[in-house]
């Protein structure tokens, strides 16, 4: 679900896609990957971000990495930029096409090429959707060490390109810690073959890393070995009620201490959060009788075949004994489980509750989530009072999910809470982006996170690889 766009671009006037161009994509793609003026769908426009969308100048859906690399090849000969889709949910505008471009849309190329059960490996293409490998490698009693709120729509290569998060980076970190091997299309169209499934690979740079995170502006990512992890023997959740952030990070560093290895989630939803979720989305009703401060959910896992709440429960215990937990509830059913889970995923289902919003990643040092929390919520209410926030996020890793409304319907509206919330993030040495990318939408707000050094040696790179800027230009690099 899209939020309230800040204005709408709709056609880009004096915008023309070549006449010996078009009838030379026409014709390598055919009549199902190549699409222009009318035919163009209108989801290829935007993405999910609060950004305005744009109509590209066609549509390229190409098959096979060769059909990619020559479309690439035939519009850098004529210099037409090039905006890379992959499941269009991202939330900083990086697959808005572009000025003067063409879409490049990766939905075609969704095949599950190999699943290696031995080397626990995947070798897929970059339309693969997450949950499809996610299903794939249970199949073969594997796990896709990535999972996050949007897994049915995104894809495997917009994953690699924005270096995902989600719950389950406590466990088995980012995407980059999962890439072994990528297969690039270059500016120019030629072809990386960097599809190597081995672990250790030290001859020379490990050209992969700049592509992992990059967002489709230094090459377009078309295939991927991707490393899987045995799947959990048992997995048990918890619910829990506290008083306080800190009464949470009390108990997270028992968790750790406790569960070692076997701590796979431990995710944290403020108050302002958990009402609104609990008392607007369907499904995601209060499961404690009596209202809390503070709550997390935490999830443990391991091979062996016994668990039966056995592990979870010695920790709760543990922690009602200390005194640092209120209440809790210990799902006994994969129901019970899914109707936990929702609570924490439903940040999509408050979006008409909050109205036109804007959300934020920022990520930070675990002990500044409170504090940074609370700093946020009083500079937000002594500005605008009318605004409504809600904070929730991973705090084993650090990131802090804020949705807010803005004060006003306009672009000055959502510039005056991203000046706030990023100035403060900035104060406190955090990050813009945690997990979700740059885009466009970040790209004015960089600096905030990186330093002009930074800043010049990324030029660097986008300049060595793309020099001409056709690849996703006015993203990422301010």
């Amino acid at each position: 679900m899209r939020n309230t766009p800040r204005d709408k671009q709709g056609d880009i006037p004096g915008n023309v896609l070549p006449q010996t161009l078009k009838s030379a994509l026409a014709a390598l793609l055919g009549p199902s990957g190549f699409m222009s003026g009318a035919s163009v769908p209108s989801r290829n426009h935007g993405d999910a971000s609060v950004m305005a969308g744009a109509k590209p100048l066609a549509v390229l859906r190409p098959q096979t990495t060769e059909e990619l690399a020559e479309a690439v090849k035939l519009c850098a000969e004529q210099s037409v930029a090039i905006t890379v889709q992959g499941g269009l949910t991202g939330l900083c505008g990086g697959a808005i096409p572009s000025p003067g471009s063409v879409a490049l849309s990766l939905e075609r190329m969704n095949k599950i090429l190999s699943i290696d059960p031995v080397a626990m490996t995947a070798t897929i293409e970059a339309g693969v959707p997450l949950q499809a490998l996610q299903q794939a490698a249970e199949k073969s009693g594997l796990l896709c060490p990535v999972d996050f709120g949007a897994r049915g729509s995104c894809t495997i290569g917009g994953t690699v390109a924005t270096n995902a998060g989600g719950t389950r980076v406590l466990r088995y970190g980012m995407t980059r810690q999962s890439v072994l091997g990528l297969e690039v299309v270059l500016a120019d169209g030629s072809i990386l073959d960097d599809l190597s499934p081995m672990l250790k690979n030290n001859a020379g740079f490990d050209l992969k890393q700049l592509f992992i995170g990059s967002e489709g502006s230094l090459g377009v990512v078309t295939r991927v070995v991707l490393a899987l992890q045995p799947k959990p023997g048992w997995s048990e959740l918890a619910m829990v009620a506290t008083r306080d952030f800190d009464s949470a990070m009390q108990a997270f560093v028992r968790a750790r201490r406790k569960l070692g290895p076997r701590l796979s989630t431990f995710e944290v939803m403020w108050p302002d959060y958990w009402s609104m979720v609990t008392q607007n989305v369907t499904g995601c009703s209060d499961p404690f009788p009596d209202p809390h401060d503070f709550y997390f959910l935490i999830e443990a896992s391991g091979p062996e075949e016994a668990g039966c709440g056995a592990v979870l429960e010695a920790y709760l215990s543990d922690c009602f004994e200390a005194g640092i937990v209120e209440d809790a509830v210990l799902a006994k059913s994969l129901s019970e489980t899914e109707r936990l889970w929702a609570i924490r995923d439903a940040s999509a289902e408050i979006e008409p509750v909050l109205g036109e919003h804007e959300s934020f990643d920022i990520s930070l040092p675990i002990h500044s989530l409170g504090p940074f929390a609370q700093a946020c919520r009083t500079a937000l209410n002594e500005a605008y009072p009318q605004v409504r926030a809600v904070f929730f996020g991973h705090a084993a890793d650090g990131n802090l999910h804020i949705m807010a409304s803005v004060p006003m319907s306009s672009p000055a509206g959502h510039t005056a809470i991203e000046k706030i919330i990023y100035d403060l993030a900035r104060s406190y040495r955090g990050s813009i982006s945690a997990e979700h990318g740059i885009g466009a939408l970040k790209r004015p707000w960089l600096g905030h996170s990186r330093s002009p050094l930074e800043l010049a040696l990324m030029q660097n790179l986008k300049t060595t690889l793309d020099p001409n800027n056709l690849l996703n230009p006015g993203k990422v690099l301010p």
